[in-house]
């Protein structure tokens, strides 16, 4: 029997708008525990997980060091407790903006059943709908991640690199290195990432505080305003006609405020739009960064 081990971690959820009840709800029914670190939270984040329910959830509490400033290390951090508690032969990350469809079950207990005997594969990478500005937006362009690591084996020294975007192993081979890149298989299960599906105000507020987690004071004092998030300063967007999970119907239904997409606003580079051009032709994205390395099996 293969033991799944999911992991998320989240500090005042509530007061920055995540759905991070609806994200922990959509990833309990792929796994058989679900460690939750949850940092020092004043918006009754914690009771709510805890008002979930579910036995499979373990609460792991932390305190955030905010002083951990350096390009998103606390992110990182806040992860690798959740991961060195689990327990399973394979774990599955989702981050609390990420939600899975309630389809997603079958196809992933698929997956695993299918790579837990090959060695030489460590996990698999998701592709993501981004949605930007309301729920019937998506932003899939080279600034953001086509695939990203999400389903991983446990127990081969694997950790949350940099801010937590995806995931590297230890290096016990070759001494000049400290990581390298895990081996993947593509996944064909989306991850629904809704980091950007905010009231302009509240976005703009979420996105002044975390900028701190990257950046010094004198940068924050240059670079933040009180001003709402203006969403219609973006590279490109395309409409989203697909069906979200059922878990985000509340909070679809709740969107208090309304966004009109504005193509003329666009800040896309020349470069850019050649090589979004010549992904859509060709569904290969060229020159970009990956956290990953996709092999063939």
């Amino acid at each position: 029997m293969i033991k799944v081990s999911g992991f998320t971690y989240v500090r005042n959820g509530f007061s920055f708008g995540y759905p991070f009840v609806e994200s922990i709800k959509s990833l309990l029914p792929m796994v058989d525990e679900l460690i939750v670190v949850v940092g020092d939270s004043e918006d009754g984040t914690r009771e709510a997980i805890e008002n979930i329910g579910d036995n499979k959830i373990k609460i792991i509490d932390t305190v955030w060091d905010e002083e951990l400033r350096l390009s998103g290390k606390i992110f990182a951090e806040q992860s690798n407790i959740g991961l060195n508690n689990a327990t399973g032969d394979w774990c599955f990350h989702l981050q609390v903006d990420e939600v899975l469809h309630e389809t997603a079950k079958y196809e992933i207990s698929s997956l695993i059943d299918f790579a837990n005997n090959i060695d030489n594969v460590d996990g698999y990478i998701f592709p993501f709908y981004h949605f930007w500005g309301d729920y019937n937006h998506i932003r899939n362009t080279r600034k953001t991640h086509k695939y990203e690591t999400r389903l991983f084996k446990n127990n081969r020294n694997i950790f949350s690199f940099r801010d937590s975007q995806g995931f590297r192993k230890e290096c016990k081979k070759d001494t000049n290195k400290k990581e390298i890149k895990l081996n993947v298989l593509k996944a064909n299960v989306p991850i629904y990432h809704y980091s950007y599906t905010r009231n302009p105000k509240l976005m703009k507020k979420k996105s002044n505080y975390f900028h701190r987690f990257w950046h010094n004071d004198s940068w924050l004092e240059v670079n933040t305003d009180s001003l709402q998030f203006d969403y219609n300063i973006v590279d490109k967007l395309e409409v989203f006609n697909g069906e979200h999970p059922s878990y985000m119907k509340d909070v679809i239904s709740n969107q208090d405020w309304e966004f009109e997409y504005d193509p003329s606003k666009s800040d896309m580079s020349l470069r850019d739009k050649i090589l979004n051009g010549i992904e859509k032709l060709t569904n290969r994205r060229l020159f970009s960064y990956e956290n990953y390395k996709l092999i063939k099996h």
